[in-house]
């Protein structure tokens, strides 16, 4: 594990700052503990609430539960973010996602689905090139199907991600016993020698 750049230390339901707690009561209630990420959000109560108000949103947006996984797991392997690639293998899972959908994703690998893998090829590129990706990658997300307002949603997931990637990076969030199993045992793609 990283050193933490910051001490944010992870909040729970009692220590955590005023306008934190609800929240954080209901995270518990919905799933009957407080993951570390939200727990390090807790510190910024801003942030948390941000945060849960996006992934609301992401939800409702017309990609599918297969595709939004794709998007927040392309995200945060291309951003580097281990407890998010380890937290979406496990939420992936729950979901119903093809195991090898998500193993494609953590080793690198193409997907086999062509419209998947243009997704996940498109996402890569926004977030690493910063909103530019090639026209190549552009016209093969469109040939699968998917629509500038489908673009424009994977910006909204990337944007998710990125709150949570972040802040993770500056607090080394340590991964929660539940994504333990799906802790990432390579480092991620953009950081292979």
């Amino acid at each position: 594990m990283t050193r933490p750049l910051f001490h944010l230390p992870v909040q729970s339901v009692t220590n955590a700052p005023a306008a934190s707690r609800n929240a954080l009561s209901q995270v518990q209630a919905t799933y009957g503990f407080v993951p570390n990420l939200m727990g390090v959000l807790a510190n910024a109560p801003a942030l948390l609430e941000g945060y849960r108000v996006l992934a609301t949103i992401f939800e409702r947006s017309t990609l599918t539960a297969t595709e939004r996984q794709v998007v927040l797991l392309a995200a945060s392997s291309e951003n580097g973010c281990g407890y998010c690639v380890a937290a979406h293998t496990v939420i992936a899972g729950m979901q119903g996602v093809d195991a090898e959908v998500v193993r494609s994703i953590r080793e690198c690998a193409p997907i086999a689905s062509p419209s998947l893998q243009a997704l996940r090829q498109f996402t890569t590129e926004v977030v690493g090139k910063r909103g530019w990706p090639s026209r190549e990658t552009v016209d093969q997300f469109t040939r699968a199907g998917y629509t500038p307002a489908q673009a424009l949603e994977v910006v909204l997931g990337i944007g998710l991600k990125t709150l949570s990637n972040y802040a993770n990076h500056l607090a080394a969030t340590p991964i929660d016993a539940a994504f333990a199993g799906a802790a990432r045992a390579t480092p991620p793609c953009e950081h292979r020698s």
